[in-house]
């Protein structure tokens, strides 16, 4: 009983001091996900990511969508176009902010609506320089706009948006 005592011990241990390693090579911050309406079957997830050492944000998973994507805003022309990325550079030491407007992580075949107040698990996986693939868990408040107030002109996103 003992020994599986330690064992036990051993693994959290270890299930820490990756997260925590992993955790100070990508920083995540003001990370939040845009509250939805019933019926709605898209958001958008944001967020503040510092890659210590240079990275790349290659994907995502969520129990609520069925499928989570890493997506960019840009103009074309006169056009705002939307569209998925296999992976968003995350430069040494620079901080990329994912934002209305720009890039996002979508959170796509929602299974139900998202309320304002609520939490919402996202998973997001990283790549490092050589390949090595790492995930982080978070917890992510459900918000109609960013912390602090900015974000506003967003708020349909996910509502007849094109991919």
């Amino acid at each position: 009983m003992k020994f599986k005592a330690q064992v036990q011990a051993l693994v959290a241990t270890l299930a820490l001091t990756g997260s925590a390693l992993y955790a100070q090579t990508v920083e995540v911050k003001d990370a939040w996900v845009r509250s939805t309406v019933q019926g709605q079957k898209a958001t958008g997830a944001f967020m503040k990511l510092t890659a210590k050492d240079g990275a790349k944000l290659v994907g995502g998973a969520s129990p609520v969508a069925g499928v989570v994507e890493v997506h960019e805003m840009k103009m074309e022309g006169d056009v705002m176009k939307m569209r998925a990325m296999t992976a968003l550079d995350l430069p040494a030491g620079k901080t990329v902010e994912l934002k209305s407007g720009g890039y996002h992580v979508m959170l796509l075949d929602l299974k139900t609506a998202l309320k304002k107040d609520s939490t919402v698990p996202l998973t997001l996986v990283f790549k490092d320089g050589k390949g090595v693939e790492s995930k982080v868990e978070l917890q992510l408040p459900v918000s109609t706009s960013a912390p602090g107030g900015h974000g506003a002109g967003m708020a349909e996103h996910g509502q007849g948006m094109k991919h």
